[in-house]
């Protein structure tokens, strides 16, 4: 299976950016863990970090006939983008989303998600493990 694993604004910062809430490892940490993660189960994996909506959308857009599912992290634009979700819903690959933090446990503004009703699933709150129950789930389907 070969996965596209996106990163949406300020994820490039990790390690220097409130790391009291995504923690002290840097994004250079995160790639690395999540190629280990596809390569646990037997994946492909290409990583993409932005912080540009339009560029995750053409990215999302690029996907389709290339890629087999989509694994995303989109950040803020989780909150804003109705265009991101809606390149997923045309692409119509298999989706899950994924957060670092708990963003139910965060600010209100961020309790809402354009992205959760294309996704199949969503993992927050559980750091780096989250893009691997992610890819488990893609890849083996296990919860």
């Amino acid at each position: 299976m070969k996965l596209l694993v996106i990163n949406g604004p300020n994820l490039n910062m990790l390690g220097v950016r409130e790391p009291e809430i995504y923690g002290n490892r840097n994004y250079a940490a995160l790639c690395a863990f999540i190629k280990e993660a596809a390569n646990e189960v037997g994946a492909s994996c290409e990583i993409y970090q932005s912080n540009h909506e339009g560029a995750i959308v053409d990215k999302i857009q690029e996907a389709l006939g290339t890629f087999d599912a989509i694994v995303i992290n989109p950040a803020a634009y989780t909150h804003t983008s109705v265009a991101i979700a809606d390149a997923l819903s045309a692409v119509a690959l298999p989706t899950v989303e994924v957060h670092l933090s708990d963003v139910m446990k965060r600010e209100s503004f961020r309790h809402h998600s354009f992205v959760a009703p294309v996704a199949k699933k969503t993992y927050m709150g559980l750091g780096f493990e989250g893009y691997k129950k992610a890819i488990r789930y893609l890849v083996c389907q296990e919860e």
